[in-house]
């Protein structure tokens, strides 16, 4: 089973929880309101099981909009994301990286076997009972009463109710008109009839599917007797309200308990359902209940326009584009000479890479690369149209004064909004990754003694010297490796900074320094490094999936504005 799968589901049953958690507090303050409202409330508690929030954020994530905007995160949107999504995506072993299974590996599929196993025996239990209802409703004769629904009488001992979803049909037991007065019958009839008028079966239907795909989440049944509790003390109001007496409805209630059985199917809606004792004590005293004042409606509204609008609205802020003008530092200083042209080939290779005290000179470079320099990131972290990546481009600018490599990087990104009129948005996505952990047996280097910056050099013996650094430094190290293809993440949880020397890529000692770069850019160096880390130096790669920032283009030209 895929982690990642194993995060989101998990992540959801949490969110889901939350949302239940949230509708019972707000009972609280409709406990002396209309029942109707409660069954609402807890359907729509229901309903959350199936609609992860994770869909509704990136239908937000679908806005697409044009301002220039380039904000940090706000401290909501992290809090959010904390609290909406608290676990991460397991490790997993693959086959590039390990040559058996493991014994966590066989964990998911043993989870998914017993789930499989309850999924099988709620279904066949619920049809059981179902066919079991059916085939007594088609043994029935049809009974002509002035009903909209069709009415048929039944030998069988099961209690007055509605069967069926779409087409229903009121099943009467025979004599019953024999064990009940007629103003009792008139009454349990129109019980029946207020389940028909709204849809009872249908909803109980739609949460006996929440039940059966989530049957191991107890909250999900317990949500179900609160649903039938709300429905059938909602009807009982509804057949006061028509005009039924108290005492004659609840006589007519008591002595359907004592001749007939319940209905074994919460979609096929009886007379006797919930806490009896309650209800009878609820109907004797015919309390009204409270409308919905004006405060508890907004409030209404409002929950359940934040439980929509809310997620979605964290995928709009999300999608919001960027054109690179500002950023947490504030806004880049420009350029003060800058030409940006398309290359012309002349057949001779003149690849340029030159950053230095304020200014750029980039031959034969892509948008794509530009990016890259520009803000940061790697190339898996761009998502835009096949051209960037291919069409290249020659980049002379200036600041006219000396300033920092970095600044001079940051200068990049408004030039680039400027002339390629560019645009994206962030968005974050589960991707593959590899995790840099700590193999068996633990890490095979010390702490460095020193705090001079980190360096990495050739040991002359084939291999590599890495003076101070750190292990989210040797994770970024490891990502830009032309062959690994994914991020890699720092997950050692070793603070502070390190000295080592190690063969990585399986170079023979005196070996020319080309053949060690020629190795990193082999199509194996993942598995020659997969193989090579945890005998030099104590760590290890594993396979995971995790949330990575990417940036998604929306607008770009192709042809750069000139001067």
């Amino acid at each position: 089973m895929n982690p990642g799968f194993v995060s989101s589901l998990a992540n959801h049953l949490w969110q889901s929880t939350l949302f239940a958690g949230a509708a019972g507090l707000l009972m609280l303050t409709l406990r002396n309101h209309h029942p109707r409202v409660r069954h609402g409330v807890w359907l729509a508690a229901s309903c959350k099981f199936l609609i992860p929030l994770s869909v509704l954020v990136a239908l937000g994530g679908q806005f697409r909009w044009r301002p220039a905007l380039d904000s940090a995160p706000s401290n909501w949107s992290v809090v959010m994301e904390q609290v909406s999504q608290p676990f991460s995506a397991p490790a997993v072993s693959t086959p590039l990286l390990a040559n058996a299974p493991t014994a966590a590996g066989a964990l998911p599929a043993l989870l998914l076997g017993i789930w499989a196993c309850g999924l099988a025996g709620i279904s066949g239990s619920w049809w059981i009972r179902w066919r079991r209802i059916r085939a007594v409703v088609r043994a029935g004769s049809p009974v002509h009463l002035e009903i909209p629904i069709r009415t048929v009488c039944s030998p069988s001992s099961t209690e007055p109710g509605v069967f069926g979803v779409f087409r229903q049909v009121l099943l009467l037991p025979d004599g019953i008109s024999e064990r009940l007065a007629p103003a009792q019958l008139q009454a349990i009839i129109a019980h029946e009839l207020c389940h028909v008028r709204h849809r009872d079966n249908l909803v109980a239907a739609l949460h006996m599917f929440v039940e059966t795909i989530f049957w191991f989440h107890p909250l999900v049944w317990w949500i179900g007797k609160r649903m039938v509790e709300e429905r059938e003390r909602a009807c009982d109001q509804e057949v006061l309200q028509l005009g039924s007496e108290p005492r004659v409805y609840a006589e007519g209630i008591l002595n359907v308990c004592r001749c007939y059985l319940s209905s074994s199917l919460a979609c096929a809606s009886g007379v006797t359902g919930s806490d009896l004792t309650r209800r009878i004590e609820a109907i004797v005293s015919n309390r009204a209940a409270h409308h919905l004042d004006t405060g508890r409606r907004i409030l209404l509204i409002a929950a359940g326009t934040a439980a929509i609008a809310g997620p979605i609205a964290i995928g709009v802020m999300g999608a919001l584009p960027s054109r690179g003008q500002t950023g947490p530092e504030g806004p880049a200083p420009a350029f003060e000479a800058a030409s940006v042209k398309p290359h012309q080939d002349t057949g001779r290779r003149n690849r340029t890479r030159v950053i230095e005290n304020g200014k750029i000179d980039f031959q034969e470079v892509t948008l794509r690369e530009l990016m890259l320099v520009a803000y940061g990131v790697r190339p898996y972290q761009i998502s835009g149209p096949d051209w960037i990546q291919d069409t290249r481009y020659d980049v002379i600018a200036t600041a006219g004064k000396a300033v920092s490599a970095r600044e001079t990087r940051r200068m990049l990104g408004p030039l680039l909004a400027e002339r390629f009129h560019l645009a994206f948005h962030r968005q974050t996505r589960e991707l593959p990754v590899f995790a840099l952990i700590v193999a068996k047996g633990g890490p095979k280097f010390k702490e460095a003694g020193d705090h001079d910056e980190p360096s990495i050099r050739p040991d002359g013996e084939g291999g590599l010297s890495f003076q101070n650094w750190s292990m989210d430094d040797l994770a970024g190290w490891l990502a830009g490796l032309p062959s690994m293809g994914r991020p890699v993440i720092d997950r050692t949880s070793l603070d502070g900074h390190f000295s080592f020397r190690a063969n990585l890529f399986d170079v023979e000692k005196g070996a020319p320094p080309d053949q060690l770069k020629r190795s990193m850019l082999r199509e194996d160096a993942v598995d020659v490094l997969s193989a090579r880390l945890p005998e030099q130096l104590g760590l290890k790669l594993e396979a995971q999936k995790a949330p990575i920032e990417i940036l998604v283009i929306d607008h770009a030209e192709k042809v750069p504005t000139q001067n």
